[in-house]
């Protein structure tokens, strides 16, 4: 089946809800204040796209391919990432809410969450090989066999994992931070 092509256009405030925009391709397109809510977003490929104020509820993501896509300012609630099309995948997201999303085994190097609210999120068995969580609320947060290598944590909060579960070297934390790193150990710091 062919996708249909759409390049270069910038879509403001359209309402995609319960819209089927499976196998579309959009190549260097702006979204700003639209919403997706129940969207189908199946067999699409987003290509060197923005989403600035966009809202994203229930949004179906299955084998959809997002390469070079940056989220600014975009409610992303409870979507599940791990259903995105594993080649080439890479986006940003900039004062986003991401809770309750699942990154589940995505391969997602070098991706940055800036001033985002990451809360109940899922990334057991990601790769997030020298990404950084700058200013980001990791609230209960679940990183189980993630690849954190290089990671940047510094001026991320209320982080806590198992360093023995997951892969650390050289990721950078905050003093004030590894009290989180030692949760397991149920010990008290004054």
């Amino acid at each position: 089946m062919l996708k249909k092509l759409i390049e270069k256009q910038t879509f403001t405030k359209v309402d995609y809800s319960e819209k089927n925009l499976s196998s579309h391709e959009f190549d260097s397109c702006t979204f700003s204040n639209c919403i997706f809510l129940k969207s189908d977003l199946s067999d699409s490929d987003f290509l060197d796209c923005n989403f600035e104020e966009c809202s994203f509820s229930m949004v179906r993501l299955n084998n959809t391919g997002m390469k070079n896509i940056s989220f600014t300012g975009c409610k992303l609630l409870g979507i599940d990432f791990s259903k995105c099309r594993d080649f080439l995948l890479s986006f940003n997201f900039d004062k986003c809410l991401l809770d309750y999303s699942t990154f589940l085994k995505k391969k997602i190097k070098n991706t940055i969450f800036r001033d985002c609210s990451i809360k109940e999120a899922d990334f057991t068995e990601a790769d997030l090989t020298s990404s950084g969580f700058l200013n980001c609320d990791l609230t209960r947060t679940i990183f189980m066999h993630t690849i954190l290598e290089k990671a940047d944590f510094r001026t991320a909060n209320n982080y806590s994992f198992d360093l023995e579960q997951n892969r650390v070297k050289k990721a950078k934390f905050s003093s004030s931070g590894i009290i989180g790193l030692l949760d397991k150990y149920q010990i008290i710091i004054e």
